[in-house]
């Protein structure tokens, strides 16, 4: 049986395309809303850190960087061992409405997962993306 590869969510807010993308690909940004600090080579090729307190680290990849409308990254897939090396992708995409900014995240790469560690996986992104888009717009209007 096939399972959905895909996570996809929009949301729209009241602020410019450029103030978005600073939110999404600086490490101020990305420490403030998405994780309790960061770093991030934004480049291609270039790596990332998101550190939560508690001592959790996700790294992540920069693969895609399209100023100011899209940025994507790879990273490890939540449940597998830290040394296994399939990953998914994520990306943003920001598009101007009015005043303000949709965003779209697109998170794909499930599919390649056993039946566990797809369901694992895949609902905990579910809510992770609902919960960090959340976060997200919370630090926009806040800033």
């Amino acid at each position: 049986m096939g399972f959905p590869d895909r996570i996809e969510r929009t949301v729209e807010v009241a602020h410019p395309p450029g103030k978005v993308w600073a939110a999404l690909t600086t490490a101020e940004g990305l420490g403030s809303w998405f994780g309790n600090e960061a770093t991030i080579d934004l480049r291609p090729g270039g790596s990332a850190q998101m550190k939560w307190t508690g001592g959790f680290t996700v790294d992540m990849r920069v693969e895609r960087v399209e100023e100011p409308t899209v940025f994507g990254f790879t990273w490890h897939i939540h449940g597998l061992p830290e040394d296994d090396p399939r990953r998914t992708y994520v990306e943003f995409t920001l598009e101007p409405v009015g005043a303000g900014t949709r965003l779209r995240v697109v998170e794909t790469g499930f599919a390649q997962l056993p039946e566990d560690a797809y369901r694992k996986a895949y609902d905990a992104n579910i809510q992770g993306w609902a919960s960090e888009l959340g976060e997200l717009v919370e630090y926009l209007d806040a800033a």
